[in-house]
């Protein structure tokens, strides 16, 4: 069994034990999803899957939180909100800016990339940074850095 998958168990054990109901049904959700894709692909899922599931889950989330403040629904908003930060704690922990910038000026670097015509060859080596920083912020990350 994947060690995000162990955690999972052992943490919606403890929120049943500590009665918190909202920690239960998010990790409730989470284990859902990931069954749904391991049913729909009849395989075991590694971490690197589960990893890609959770962050689609902590997306929506973010859509939605989105959405929530656009329409002035605090209540809805803090929910998302909260459900982000559950998610968050399962996925790797994610680059501070300073981190992002040294290794994206590594890569520029090493192709020997000047302008905003080398961004694909750049994005295309920013691969193995997908799982510490999101895509927005890497895309955003590198435009700058090339302008």
């Amino acid at each position: 069994m994947s060690q995000i998958k162990e955690k999972l168990q052992a943490d919606l054990k403890e929120a049943m034990k500590a009665q918190n109901t909202f920690l239960r049904d998010t990790i409730r959700m989470l284990n859902a999803a990931i069954k749904q894709v391991e049913v729909d692909t009849r395989e075991v899922l590694d971490d690197t899957k589960i990893i890609k599931i959770l962050k689609t889950a902590y997306k929506q989330r973010e859509d939605a939180a989105i959405a929530y403040q656009q329409a002035n629904r605090e209540d809805l908003l803090a929910k998302e909100k909260q459900e982000m930060e559950i998610i968050s704690t399962y996925l790797p922990k994610q680059l501070s800016d300073d981190e992002l910038r040294e290794r994206i000026c590594k890569i520029i670097q090493e192709l020997g990339a000047t302008s905003q015509k080398d961004m694909g060859k750049v994005m295309a080596q920013t691969t193995q940074l997908r799982d510490v920083a999101d895509g927005r912020r890497i895309s955003a990350m590198v435009k700058e850095l090339l302008q």
